[in-house]
């Protein structure tokens, strides 16, 4: 019998990320850990590990890596999808709300993959899904709140840097989700979280010769 992957995926107690934590446990063939900062309010799931991950400060996320790497030492599929969004002007924007927002949406995702992808470099395998924004792409106009879309973006430099920087068999790509009805799309959003995570959960399972260092909405690439 094939071994399972195993796939990392954080902020994944609620919105897009439950549904990406569902959609790939119920292929069969992953084993998810789905990471929050609480996670003991999570429903059991087959093929499901609720692991906690505080993202908020370098202290944390990095004490809790060490944890989750210790149970977990093999994780060949990372999904970056938890991020937070705080409105207001840039300039007026509070300190510590902006300061939060660049540990979550844009430090969280490379000490993950810092402490995580030299093993998938080493197994010749390896799948990271970042999620980001239309907001977060220039060619849309960084039209989202400030500190939201310029993380994003940072994102999407990343992806696009780290795919310059892997071999190919270690897969970085990049997607938008759309607007989806969670906590921070509101209830007037046009998509279900299933809808957002079916891109996502196809970055996260490629094939060999699947698409590398992209930024993706459903399936389609689209500018950066």
């Amino acid at each position: 019998m094939t071994e399972k992957r195993i796939a990392l995926v954080t902020g994944g107690n609620r919105g897009i990320g439950a549904a990406i934590v569902k959609g790939l446990a119920a292929r069969g063939d992953i084993h998810v850990l789905a990471a929050a900062r609480n996670p003991s309010g999570m429903t059991a799931q087959a093929n499901v590990t609720a692991v906690p991950l505080d993202l908020t400060t370098a202290a944390t996320r990095k004490a809790h890596i060490a944890v989750i790497l210790k149970a977990h030492p093999r994780i060949d599929i990372l999904v970056n999808n938890a991020g937070v969004l705080h409105n207001g002007a840039l300039l007026e924007l509070d300190g510590d709300k902006l300061a939060n927002t660049i540990e979550v949406n844009y430090l969280a995702p490379i000490d993950l993959i810092r402490a995580i992808v030299p093993g998938m470099v080493q197994r010749g395998f390896g799948r990271i899904v970042n999620l980001s924004s239309g907001w977060g792409s220039f060619e849309e106009g960084l039209t989202g709140p400030p500190s939201y879309s310029m993380t994003k973006a940072a994102l999407n430099g990343l992806t696009l840097s780290l795919a310059h920087e892997l071999p190919a068999n270690v897969k970085v790509n990049s997607c938008c989700p759309g607007w989806v009805r969670t906590d921070m799309g509101g209830p007037g959003a046009t998509r279900a979280p299933e809808h957002g995570a079916e891109t996502p959960i196809w970055l996260a399972t490629l094939p060999d010769d699947g698409p590398n260092g992209g930024f993706f909405r459903d399936r389609q690439r689209i500018n950066w």
